[in-house]
Order: structure tokens, then sequence, then C-alpha cells
């Protein structure tokens, strides 16, 4: 007499479940939970933190890429001295650019700044 499968395994069913998002190409699988829609629900929750965390660091480097090159605000770091009294006069130290009339930037002059700065980065 044969016998076809039985005991424990004839109603075994597979419910792991495996997403693959297609734009990233992440890749995302669960088999923790008994039933196939438990394991839909827990992967697209994975998915989803796994999207936020590629959207956060790509806003990140967004970010930074905006910022530039940032130094540290620190004695010695300045772009420009203004100097009062007892002589007046305004030095930009990037471009080494200096001007006698203080009050003239100090009302807003600074065409001859920008220009020595541009003229700089050529």
């Amino acid at each position: 007499m044969l016998h076809g499968a039985g005991g424990q395994h004839i109603n075994k069913t597979s419910s792991a479940i495996r997403i693959t998002h297609i734009p990233t190409n992440i890749v995302v699988a669960c088999q923790s939970e008994r039933s196939q829609i438990q394991n839909r629900e827990t992967a697209m929750k994975m998915l989803k933190s796994k999207l936020f965390d590629l959207k956060e660091k790509e806003q990140k480097e967004k970010i930074e890429d905006l910022k530039g090159i940032q130094k540290d605000i620190a004695w010695g770091s300045q772009i420009r001295s203004y100097v009062f009294c007892p002589y007046t006069m305004v030095k930009d130290h990037r471009t080494n650019y200096e001007v006698g009339n203080v009050q003239a930037v100090m009302d807003g002059e600074i065409d001859d700044f920008m220009e020595s700065y541009l003229r700089m980065n050529l």
C-alpha cells in the first residue's frame, strides 16, 4: 500500500514575501509572520523605512551641496576687516583689496569688493 504526503506537511503553505521597489531596486523580504498578508504588511513597512532613509540621505547631500564648504567661525577666519580709527580702511582678506572710505562701504558700496572676488575666482 502506497501513501502520499501526509502528516504535518499536508496543508503547508508558503507565506514568505519579497517586494522589489523597481525605481530604486531596493528588495525587502519577510517570512517571520504566519500569514502572507501579515508578511506583506511587515515587508511594506520595511520598504517604506528604507525609502524614507534613502530620501533623507539625498536631502542631506543636496543641502551639503548647496552649503558648499563651511569654515569654522573663529578668530582670524573673517573675510573683511573694518578699521574706523585712527585711520579708516576696509580690507578683504581673501583678495587683499582695500578701500580707505569705511563710511561708503557701510552705506552699501561693495561692488568693488565683489568684482575683486569674482576676478580672483576666474
